[in-house]
């Protein structure tokens, strides 16, 4: 048979079973057949088999497990699409409530919070017989704080500084953070982590989805790198 005669016999059988081989605007694009071509052909396959050699029960089970499966899958991916969604929703939220907050982030430098105080965490890796902070200017380099802790187990530490004086609070002052310990050979510096005030914030695009955030003298960061909100 000429492949001419082989289309007309394909287009008579899509003609009987009301499948236009023409594009169709709501299908262009996808080069599939829907649920009810599917069940068409599937119907006229039964009909117009060989009676002496009829389709196999297997390969029938086969084919509709196989479009069961196409069709799940759409229906899952159209359930992710949604949750995608409310996710993009959530970071947005998870952003704007973070203005105005603290973020406890690694460094050294950090200013009085919008109570005059200081906050900041030593995480000891083993016990310590004396930890001390010492806090100064970090423009002028001046002395203007010790706080003494003394022996400290193995963990999270916190230390605060409630007593600024007021000169330091109105200018809101950089201060640099230097701790030492001794874990008993003799006294070395740890870096310690600052709470910083979280200047905006804001949701990654691209490749990066994440909540991005400004933290004051830090810049800006992801937020799966912060320790702690206060």
């Amino acid at each position: 048979m000429s492949s001419v005669d082989s289309t007309a016999a394909q287009n008579a059988l899509f003609e009987k079973l009301g499948i236009s081989r023409g594009i169709d605007p709501e299908r262009a694009g996808n080069g599939a057949l829907g649920q009810s071509d599917f069940l068409k052909l599937m119907t006229t396959q039964l009909q117009n088999q060989d009676p002496f050699e009829p389709m196999d029960n297997g390969d029938f089970i086969a084919q509709m497990a196989q479009f069961s499966t196409v069709t799940g899958i759409t229906e899952v991916n159209e359930s992710l699409t949604g949750i995608s969604g409310k996710f993009d929703q959530g970071r947005i939220a998870t952003a704007a409530n973070l203005l105005g907050h603290s973020v406890l982030v690694p460094g050294n430098i950090s200013r009085p919070d919008e109570d005059g105080e200081l906050h900041g965490v030593l995480d000891l890796p083993q016990a310590s017989s004396m930890a001390k902070i010492v806090i100064t200017d970090a423009d002028t380099n001046e002395e203007l704080k010790v706080i003494e802790l003394g022996a400290q187990g193995t963990g999270l530490v916190g230390f605060a500084w409630k007593d600024i004086p007021a000169d330091i609070i109105e200018m809101k002052k950089r201060l640099k953070i230097d701790a030492t310990i001794d874990f008993g050979n003799g006294p070395e510096q740890l870096n310690p982590s600052v709470y910083a005030r979280v200047l905006s914030a804001s949701v990654g695009s691209g490749e990066s989805e994440n909540v991005l955030l400004d933290v004051e003298d830090f810049g800006e960061m992801d937020v799966d790198k912060a320790i702690n909100f206060r």
